[in-house]
């Protein structure tokens, strides 16, 4: 990579051993995907948050460096293990909760903004279009080069943290307004968030940079953040965008045929014993549309909602947080369905999910049954 005086100087380790290991990081990822140079980044968002996926070596780097690191540009924070509010109703154990309260004062310590939300494009003022900012959290940054007018390389937690720490990130291929890879074609009639979330799954297994999505209009937000968050757990691909592919660039169908061999590789179970909603975590406009479609009806079974803190604190003040609680549904802040301590095989068969992403982190790394259905299908069959 070609880098300047000053990135030379900080890899070599004049500037200390922070900014050392934070540039070996980055050019190491440079390498790693054919970036030239480094580029200044407007803002970051870090990953590697929760104790439940970082565990104890993630709690002791961070707190290794935390009075010696901080940040150079403005960094938010994916969701931690738990919401504080709730916590004492979740066997999590005081080991776990004080090992994510350190995680939260390492961050904190070096200067992030704890947002704990995996859809800050829902929550904060973005960079106006064409800004440079470094994403981990792979549904947001999808979001970012797709929607948000951004540009984002798909960032790992240590990536992100070294462009936090440099305000600097390789400008590999994903940075540059490259057109389609190749043309998706949506041929499921009428779909709904399940089947746009199938397709982004679909989409991230065979395109490795930018799909272009046709066939089908633009989705509402529910569909987009669904294509968002399947293409993020699948694979490669970072951007899409609606419209033709250039000529002779190769095509695919996603079609019925497709949608079931999704459905029969992540939906495992008939039913699930609670419903969850909110990966990623829901907007205050979903929070808004959820009581809407509800009608005054509750679930059955117990139904968690996740969503950033900022959404809940809204949804109380809109009179919404009542309302769902008595629809016997559980608002969680700060957190996310990916990856949960909240829901465990111990004390869980299965699930009853909308969300591509969810299923797959839920089946693989909590070991439940998944069901899935659209959200409308979920509250014509599972409210009283």
């Amino acid at each position: 990579m070609q880098l300047t005086p000053d990135e030379e100087a900080a890899l070599s380790g004049r500037h200390g051993d922070i900014m050392q290991m934070a540039y070996r990081i980055l050019v190491a990822t440079g390498e790693a995907t054919g970036a030239e140079r480094l580029v200044p980044v407007e803002w970051v968002h870090l990953s590697g948050v929760n104790y439940n996926t970082i565990g104890d070596a993630g709690e002791a780097f961070l707190r290794s460096i935390r009075d010696r690191a901080k940040v150079r540009v403005r960094t938010t924070l994916n969701p931690m293990g738990f919401d504080i509010d709730s916590v004492g109703s979740y066997d999590l154990g005081e080991g776990f909760i004080q090992k994510q309260r350190s995680i939260q004062e390492s961050y904190a310590m070096m200067g992030v903004e704890t947002t704990f939300s995996c859809v800050p494009y829902d929550i904060l003022q973005l960079p106006r279009p064409g800004s440079q900012v470094a994403l981990a959290e792979s549904n947001a940054a999808i979001h970012a080069n797709s929607l948000d007018g951004l540009h984002t390389n798909k960032e790992s937690a240590f990536s992100a943290l070294a462009s936090a720490l440099t305000g600097k990130s390789p400008y590999g291929p994903l940075r540059q307004d490259m057109p389609p890879d190749m043309a998706v074609e949506m041929a499921v009639s009428d779909p709904t968030e399940l089947e746009w979330g199938m397709l982004g799954y679909f989409a991230g297994r065979v395109c490795e940079g930018h799909a272009g999505i046709c066939g089908a209009v633009q989705p509402d937000t529910r569909g987009c953040k669904a294509i968002c968050g399947g293409m993020g757990t699948s694979g490669m691909c970072g951007r899409f965008s609606f419209g033709e592919a250039p000529p002779g660039r190769e095509r695919v169908e996603f079609g019925p045929a497709e949608a079931a061999g999704i459905r029969d590789e992540l939906n495992t179970a008939e039913k699930g014993d609670l419903i969850i909603l909110g990966s990623p975590q829901l907007s205050f406009g979903e929070i808004r549309d959820l009581v809407a479609m509800l009608g005054g009806r509750r679930f059955a079974k117990k139904c968690m909602v996740f969503c950033p803190r900022t959404v809940k604190e809204r949804a109380a003040a809109a009179g919404y947080l009542d309302i769902l609680e008595r629809a016997n549904c559980t608002l969680l802040a700060d957190c996310c369905a990916c990856l949960t301590p909240l829901v465990s095989a111990e004390t869980t068969d299965s699930v009853t999910t909308n969300s591509i992403k969810g299923a797959y982190y839920l089946g693989r790394s909590n070991g439940v049954g998944v069901c899935l259905k659209p959200l409308n299908r979920i509250i014509r069959e599972e409210t009283v």
